[in-house]
């Protein structure tokens, strides 16, 4: 068996990010956005979101990225006429907090959180400049005695404590 190394770090209150992955690999999973305002939403993902431009076309597609395996391509389209796609992104406790604000300065009233989820995480809702739902979602420490903890064991997992 293939020992694989995340890049999502272990559930911890001091846990760090790590850097933004710029090597080439063939891509898993990736996001495709559609956005009406190319610049603003280029803009938005880069200082709001914290994601790096791999690459780009300009005027035609951008590559965006955070951690390895967190790749979203932006394209040229038509006005949102709505919500669009949801996706949920991995970052650690501390970005949290930075990265709402930096959203916020951008684009007033476009998060909301972050809150405590049932399954053991704190999460931040973006809506993007295109209407891209985007949710920041942060491991907690498994607390052993704590509610999640005594989901899990229901569910058959097994937790230490």
């Amino acid at each position: 068996m293939n020992e694989f190394v995340s890049p999502v770090p272990m559930p911890a209150l001091d846990a760090q990010a790590p850097e933004p992955y710029r090597g080439i690999y063939g891509m898993p999973m990736f996001l495709n956005v559609q956005t009406h305002d190319f610049d603003a939403s280029r803009e938005f993902w880069l200082r709001g979101l914290g994601f790096i431009d791999l690459f780009s076309i300009p005027g035609q597609m951008t590559h965006l990225r955070r951690w390895a395996f967190q790749d979203v391509l932006l394209f040229p389209g038509a006005e949102p006429s709505g919500t669009s796609a949801g996706v949920s992104f991995a970052c650690v406790l501390s970005q949290l907090d930075e990265i709402a604000k930096r959203c916020e300065e951008l684009v007033p009233g476009c998060t909301s959180g972050p809150r405590e989820m049932p399954w053991n995480s704190r999460e931040l809702t973006v809506i993007t400049p295109e209407n891209t739902r985007v949710v920041m979602t942060a491991a907690l420490p498994m607390d052993p005695n704590g509610q999640s903890a005594a989901w899990l064991r229901e569910g058959g997992f097994d937790i230490p404590g």
